[in-house]
């Protein structure tokens, strides 16, 4: 029997792990949580009881989370929903926000942040309950007016937007505690002149209506960074509060806090400017070759021109691979990638893959080798794209490796996770370098670097392609040493092993050999 003084907690998520994992910590913190194992579970489970909270996973495989929160506030639209993703763009944050989702939580979250969120979720469910029961009980017994500012109050206090109302003569008449943080004011006196106190911009939306000729139902917005430094923006809208003849009688502000909005908006911005920068420079080098080579008042000879036509090519094909790598970003954020998820022996991958480098291999005098564990089970996703991550990590670490250096590649399991770790003793990453690994054109400029061609999407693909098997991608490195990446598919339950433990090297003649470690 659950006890109604604890907290109910809905979790939807496909994952088992994680949803086992989650439900012991929230029972341990004194939570009620039922989990539902997919979407469609989770909308009947959402709908036929109330939760207080539904922490909602974005990506399963009947439904997605976007439509088990639609379906779950259709029935109890007070219940608070939480979604869950793996990778935390603007889209997604604008459609979960729009569908009506109090907030979302990247994936892997800590224990930390996943207790932190639920109890912003419980407060503000306990703030809307109250809200609804004061509603409740102003209809049904009409309540003195002796308590009536008691009762607004409670409603004016749990509204985490600021609100400051002024009197026409700009005295402060009514604000909420959201008002003191985003006004940046230790108090407020009822009664007192406020307007100078106040921000400049939003002052400004106060006396816009204030000094107005005649009354005109009109509101004024504005969005302003009040510390100047991109860490609290705010959007001020300003209505005027008519008296019931008609007049004016104050204006009340409401101030929302935009802060990640914001950020996402700017980091979508930048992301648009590196675009057209990286675009520009190929383009431009092509136009320049093309004109020298129908300039007739320049001589070009045969070897020259040729030269420059293999240049142009050159810088096409790079600009081709970078378009392409645009749109594979593009069709993985818009969720409109067509996969075909069938089993897959992650060793047959890895052999596949190989065999593409040997050319590489041989023209600088790596050695590859390839170990595994006994018994590797196989994974579930579409066979391309596993190919595109090993293919990826494996051009990098031949690439970015020195000549007559090795590169190693051992694939394993454990109970939970199918592993590969791809190894090499390249030029490795400074720390700086290490932490901005997977962002969209993104590359290491160094001494070392400078003449290795890349378009900087190839890491940022193979992370959201990663983060939509609910892997993980890890990587160490030293510089001058090496780098290396591990990633970690999740496993089905109860899967069975079926690839033996091997041994493959790739031998001076380019060949592979292949021995059983048993």
């Amino acid at each position: 029997m659950q006890n109604s003084s604890r907290p109910k907690v809905l979790l939807v998520d496909d994952e088992k792990l994680l949803r086992t994992g989650t439900k012991r910590l929230l029972e341990s913190e004194g939570y009620f949580v039922d989990t539902a194992g997919n979407g469609s579970e989770g909308i009947k489970l959402g709908s036929s009881s109330e939760y207080d909270i539904a922490l909602i996973d974005l990506k399963m495989p009947d439904v997605d989370g976007i439509h088990v929160l639609n379906e779950i506030l259709k029935i109890h639209p007070q219940t608070i929903c939480i979604i869950a993703t793996g990778y935390a763009s603007y889209e997604t944050a604008i459609e979960a926000t729009k569908a009506g989702a109090f907030s979302y939580i990247p994936k892997p979250f800590t224990p930390e942040e996943i207790l932190l969120k639920l109890k912003e979720a419980y407060y503000k469910r306990q703030l809307l309950l109250e809200t609804e029961k004061l509603r409740r009980e102003r209809e049904e017994r009409l309540l003195e007016v002796a308590f009536e500012k008691t009762r607004l109050n409670t409603i004016i206090n749990s509204i985490t937007d600021g609100l400051l109302v002024v009197n026409k003569d700009g005295q402060a008449v009514l604000y909420n505690p959201s008002a003191l943080k985003y006004l940046q004011l230790d108090k407020i006196k009822i009664e007192e002149y406020i307007i100078d106190k106040l921000h400049a911009e939003i002052a400004g939306l106060i006396n816009k209506i204030l000094s107005a000729q005649k009354f005109e139902h009109k509101s004024y917005s504005t969005q302003i960074d009040l510390n100047r430094n991109g860490q609290i923006f705010v959007e001020a809208t300003s209505s005027p509060v008519p008296h019931p003849d008609g007049s004016l009688a104050g204006v009340v502000v409401v101030i929302k806090d935009i802060t990640e909005l914001k950020k996402l908006e700017i980091l979508k911005s930048r992301f648009v400017s590196m675009v057209s920068h990286e675009l520009k420079a190929p383009i431009a080098a092509v136009y320049g070759y093309l004109r020298l080579l129908s300039d007739e008042t320049v001589n070009l000879g045969g070897e020259q021109k040729k030269n420059y036509i293999l240049r142009s090519q050159l810088r096409l094909d790079s600009l081709l691979k970078m378009v392409n790598d645009l749109l594979d970003i593009s069709r993985i954020e818009m969720k409109k990638v067509s996969r075909e998820i069938r089993e897959i022996q992650i060793l047959s991958v890895i052999k596949s893959a190989a065999e593409l480098f040997q050319n590489e291999l041989k023209g600088k005098n790596i050695s590859l080798s390839i170990n595994s564990n006994d018994g590797i089970p196989a994974i579930y996703a579409d066979y391309d794209e596993i190919t595109r991550v090993l293919t990826n990590l494996l051009s990098n670490a031949i690439k970015y490796n020195k000549a007559g250096g090795t590169v190693a590649i051992h694939a394993g399991s454990t109970e939970s996770y199918l592993t590969v770790e791809i190894s090499d003793t390249g030029i490795g990453m400074k720390p700086a370098e290490k932490e901005r690994l997977f962002r969209e054109f993104f590359r290491a400029k160094n001494e070392k670097t400078k003449n290795i061609n890349g378009t900087g999407l190839g890491l940022s693909i193979i992370k959201r392609i990663v983060d939509f098997y609910s892997g993980k991608i890890e990587v160490e490195s030293e510089w001058g040493k090496g780098t290396c990446f591990k990633i970690s598919f999740p496993l089905r339950s109860g899967m069975h092993k079926t690839e033996n433990e091997e041994q493959i090297i790739l031998s001076d003649d380019n060949s592979f050999r292949i021995n059983n470690n048993k």
